[in-house]
């Protein structure tokens, strides 16, 4: 798998720089070196926050807090550290993700209504969860910096949308502008590619899982 600076000598690589990196933590003392270091991590957090990347994304019990819920909510849940984006929330009762319950009954629903929240900040920083879900479990995307966890087409995506920031910088003046919203609009249809297939790829594992075994269906 690429390592950042792979990753940020194909992002250089993109705009016709000749020019290697060797360490940009910390920068190795070239000017590409500085830019990248200054716009990688902008460049991963976005593309990690644009889509529930299956190797991003986890699920965790969110800590109940003794904050006043404001109206309209009964609970307020504390949002997991290194937490880049909620999904969803999970009623904890639920046979799968899918299954819900209300007054004891159970359904099915494979095109449900997510559970209704809202995310604010307090007053003291704490970013939290406002919903009427009890013990409500959440499933959301986390900030992955092991660029080995990365999918080779999402490290694909990071590239161009690195290259697009480092166009200005590096290139400079009006052809640094043009070749940068060249490689975003690069960036925009490889990153579309990458979601699609992701999302693919978990769809069809979910629809293995939910398949009827072949030893039942036969009775």
């Amino acid at each position: 798998m690429a390592s950042v600076v792979d990753i940020c000598n194909l992002a250089l690589g993109h705009l016709g720089d000749d020019a290697t990196v060797s360490s940009i933590s910390p920068p190795e003392g070239s000017a590409q070196a500085e830019h990248c270091a200054r716009f990688y991590p902008i460049a991963r957090d976005v593309c990690l926050e644009a889509h529930e990347w299956g190797f991003a994304t986890k699920r965790a019990d969110l800590a109940l807090l003794s904050t006043a819920a404001p109206p309209g909510f009964q609970f307020v849940y504390q949002v997991p550290a290194n937490c880049r984006n909620i999904v969803d929330l999970i009623d904890p009762n639920a046979l799968d993700d899918y299954t819900y319950h209300n007054r004891g009954e159970q359904w099915r629903n494979s095109a449900r209504e997510p559970v209704p929240y809202e995310q604010e900040t307090l007053d003291d920083g704490t970013q939290v969860i406002y919903t009427n879900l009890e013990n409500a479990k959440v499933r959301y995307v986390f900030g992955v910096t092991d660029t080995t966890k990365f999918s080779a087409q999402f490290t694909d995506a990071l590239a161009w949308l690195l290259a697009a920031y480092l166009a200005g910088p590096v290139i400079k003046g009006d052809t640094g502008m043009q070749i940068g919203q060249a490689m975003m609009k690069a960036f925009v249809g490889i990153i579309s590619q990458a979601k699609t297939a992701d999302a693919n790829s978990r769809q069809r594992s979910r629809a293995q899982s939910e398949r009827t075994p072949s030893w039942i269906a036969s009775r």
